[in-house]
C-alpha cells in the first residue's frame, strides 16, 4: 500500500522507520505547506516497507512518499 502525498510541499519530519509497525491513522510524517504543518496518517494497518523521501524534500500532490505492507 502506497502513502501519497494529499498536497505539494516540504517534508518537515519523518516520524517512522523501515521495519516499524504501524497502525491505522498512525502520524507517519509531516508535510509543510503554506507554513501550515500537515500530518500524514497510515490508512491502514502494516509495516513500513519503504520510504521514498528524506526531510527537507519537496514533494509533489499525490507523489508516493512511504510503502507500507
Amino acid at each position: 500500500m502506497e502513502i501519497s502525498a494529499p498536497l505539494p510541499g516540504n517534508v518537515l519530519e519523518i516520524l517512522v522507520k523501515v521495519g516499524d509497525e504501524v497502525k491505522e491513522n498512525d502520524e507517519l510524517l509531516i508535510i509543510e505547506a503554506m507554513k501550515m504543518e500537515n500530518p500524514i496518517f497510515a490508512s491502514a494497518d502494516g509495516t513500513v516497507k519503504e520510504i521514498k523521501v528524506k526531510e527537507k524534500d519537496t514533494v509533489d500532490a499525490e507523489q508516493v512518499l512511504i510503502v507500507l505492507e
